[in-house]
């Protein structure tokens, strides 16, 4: 009963199917959303209301946002097109549908246009798993921003909303790791009219139907979820900001800015002085405990502090960009206010214009869920890509998505910044009926569902115990420092969705290929037990990214001890079920906190254990994560920002980058001479040589690798020779 989003007194919105239908619903449903002035012809379409442009290929499927959003504003009455991977040199690509009567809706696609394109050492790609036949250079860098110019140009009229991951990250100022500077946010550069941040389909319905009954796109800055520009004098009546632009303890004195009724003139923040510290122990709370981490004693009345009527300004783009510690404190501030349920509004000055976020969007039901992921979608790419190879959607095309958001609140990923921490689960009787689909619509499909997950393997339906708590909690994680006792780890509903799932007729199995929390799973031995014995294809990949606890306390990840009860689980369970199966372990190189001690302890830990990793990942700087707060500042936002707060050691130079990969591939003769320096270096010279208990060999034989002595491996060895997971490297870099 707890995950169930419409028993939450925070969660009030409009129904998403709710609006009243614009006209042009009367024209049908499109078999394909149309890319060219002939489609339109054959729709009866004069015009489109609404044009996505993206940077991804048009796949028809709800994995693609074009997707998602266009057949949710084509069920709401408007004719949609899409202009996928145009020629972005000039403005004729984007006058081939003509102009959109409403506005255009321009996004990067379902990456980051940079992270698309270039690896973690700032190398380009050669390929790009989302363009026909894998095609690199289908896509500008920054993609939003050209994107944005080149419409302009087209129609200068014409409104332009900026939504998707890579303008959902850049919505403040934010540090941008390829051009190694702190950037504006992406709506000041690219002159759009609104930024629509997060999973944006109520925003992006509401906008629509207001500017389809005439309300100029100027007047629209009450919606959630969205950002807007103005001058600091058009702040509106009634409206307090808080000035939170200077980093300081609970001895600080923050003077506000009043608008409307009076603020108090000498205060911390609220939200800031009672904040708990990410590092200690999670306690059980209770409803009061909610209150007090609003910032407010349970005692005080509650309109002091009132969401809906307070902002919080952060520093100025000038001010991050000069001062690091300034962007540390401004990042952890976003941060602290990305819940639904309590956060404020937020106001960053960027030279005399202040840019205004409202408040996240309201998550979404499970009834708009099923109806959301139930549109008529064609599930393939547009026809007029022929036979052309698309890998995204090769790898997604028999998957269902269950679920989104993700609570677990890593340091270094970007899902938490985009989707929030708020669970929000489809229905067991709607994914059920699309493995039904997928098996009846979908060439090629053999029996075998490739996954049912999301951002998360394992987090369908979990959800705080205490609504009051929920939509009161600022903790950056539900699960680190352990996880929290409020928290309900129940994988009972998803086990029964897993049996379900391999009843269906026609489907002969069902793997899990979403990253599973471990954490969360050795809470519930009965789901590691079904998902050991009937949906692991051999290979189960998992990700505890580092052994130290420095690294993993940077990371806001678990202890190493976690990861180890989860290994016993899985080879109990699959020596019962008469299985050989592998774990597929991930880990980082060069995360900010990370020595290279802590890289030769990992290292060590891993040829003790046997694991072999065959592929690895470098830390990889992206917008708006607090680890790239990190990186780029030096400082820790996990803590409060202040003058002789913590410090983060970053690694920086392309040599240590390498060496700290290196560790993580100890195997690897071509690593050997790299880490036979660093072992002199650091005095540890005693583990070069021959010895079971030694690192790497002395000598460098031409073509040779060291060998475990004779005997099996274990059974959660990372893989056997002559195996290879299938595409867990790319399926991790397309998901992270």
């Amino acid at each position: 009963m707890s995950a169930n989003r419409e028993l939450r007194s925070w969660a009030v919105a409009p129904d998403l199917f709710g609006y009243r239908k614009y006209w042009a619903h009367k024209l049908g449903t499109a078999p394909e959303l149309p890319m060219s002035r002939e489609e339109m012809d054959l729709l009866g379409w004069d015009s489109c209301d609404i044009i996505i442009v993206t940077g991804d290929a048009y796949v028809d499927h709800a994995s693609f946002g074009m997707a998602l959003i266009g057949r949710l504003l084509e069920a709401q009455g408007f004719r949609v097109g899409i202009i996928a991977q145009p020629d972005w040199t000039s403005a004729e690509a984007f006058r081939v549908l003509g102009p959109p009567n409403l506005f255009f809706g321009i996004g990067a696609g379902n990456m980051d246009s940079m992270v698309n394109r270039y690896t973690a050492d700032r190398c380009p790609r050669s390929d790009d798993a989302y363009s026909p036949g894998a095609a690199g250079g289908r896509r500008p860098d920054r993609s939003v921003l050209v994107y944005a110019q080149r419409a302009r140009e087209a129609y200068k009229e014409v409104p332009i909303l900026l939504g998707g991951i890579e303008a959902s990250l850049r919505r403040v100022a934010h540090y941008d790791y390829w051009s190694d500077q702190v950037r504006r946010s992406v709506l000041v550069d690219s002159k759009a009219d609104l930024l629509l941040y997060g999973n944006a389909e109520r925003a992006i319905c509401e906008i629509a139907h207001r500017l389809a009954r005439g309300e100029p796109i100027g007047s629209i800055r009450d919606v959630r979820g969205t950002a807007f520009l103005m001058r600091p004098d058009e702040l509106p009546a009634g409206w307090t900001v808080i000035d939170a632009t200077d980093p300081g303890g609970p001895s600080s004195s923050n003077r506000h800015r009043q608008h409307g009724p009076a603020a108090s003139a000498e205060s911390d923040p609220p939200a800031l002085r009672a904040e708990p510290t990410m590092g200690q122990a999670p306690r059980e709370s209770s409803a009061a405990d909610a209150i007090a981490l609003n910032g407010l004693a349970a005692s005080q009345p509650a309109q002091q502090v009132e969401p809906v009527s307070s902002a919080l300004r952060l520093p100025a783009f000038e001010q991050v960009r000069a001062d690091p510690m300034r962007y540390a404190h401004a990042a952890r501030l976003l941060h602290l206010e990305t819940n639904p349920g309590n956060a404020r509004a937020l106001v960053q000055a960027h030279g005399d214009r202040d840019l205004w976020l409202n408040p996240p969007p309201i998550p979404l039901t499970t009834a708009e869920m099923d109806r959301l992921y139930e549109l008529p979608f064609a599930r393939r790419p547009h026809t007029s890509y022929g036979d052309a190879r698309i890998p995204a959607w090769e790898m997604i095309r028999f998957s269902v998505t269950i679920m989104r958001g993700c609570f677990g609140g890593c340091s270094f990923c970007s899902i938490t910044e985009h989707e929030g921490r708020i669970i929000q689960s489809r229905s067991e009787a709607s994914v059920l009926a699309e493995i039904e689909d997928i098996r009846d619509r979908t060439p090629g499909f053999t029996g075998t569902i490739s996954d049912l997950g999301g951002p998360s393997a394992n987090m369908y339906r979990l959800a705080c115990r205490e609504p009051a708590i929920e939509s009161a909690c600022r903790r950056l994680s539900c699960v680190f420092p352990e996880v929290c006792k409020n928290l309900s780890t129940d994988h009972s509903a998803l086990i029964q969705l897993y049996r379900k799932a391999r009843a269906v007729p026609g489907v002969k199995r069902v793997l899990i290929a979403s990253g599973l929390r471990y954490d969360l799973a050795v809470h519930s031995p009965a789901y590691v037990r079904e998902l050991v014995t009937h949906h692991v294809g051999g290979y189960l990949k998992i990700a505890p990214e580092h052994t130290e606890p420095g690294p993993l306390a940077k990371m806001l990840k678990p202890g190493i001890g976690s990861f180890e009860r989860f290994r016993q689980l899985f080879e109990q369970f699959s020596r019962e079920a008469g299985k050989e199966q592998y774990l597929i372990p991930y880990f980082i190189a060069a995360h900010p906190g990370t020595s290279d001690q802590d890289m030769l302890n990992l290292a060590l830990w891993l040829k003790r254990n046997r694991f072999r990793p065959d592929q690895v990942q470098g830390f990889l700087p992206t917008p708006m994560a607090l680890a790239t707060a990190m990186y780029h500042s030096g400082w820790n936002p996990l803590h409060p920002v202040r003058p002789g707060a913590e410090r983060v050691s970053v690694v920086r130079g392309q040599r240590q980058r390498r060496l700290h990969k290196a560790f993580l591939r100890w195997h690897d003769p071509e690593n050997w001479p790299l880490l036979r320096d660093a072992l002199r270096r650091m005095g540890r010279a005693d583990l070069i040589g021959n010895g079971k208990q030694q690192l790497v060999p002395s000598g460098q034989p031409v073509g040779a690798g060291e060998s475990f002595p004779q005997g099996r491996q274990p059974r959660s060895a990372v893989r056997p020779s002559g195996k290879r997971p299938q595409a867990a490297g790319r399926r991790q870099r397309l998901r992270r």
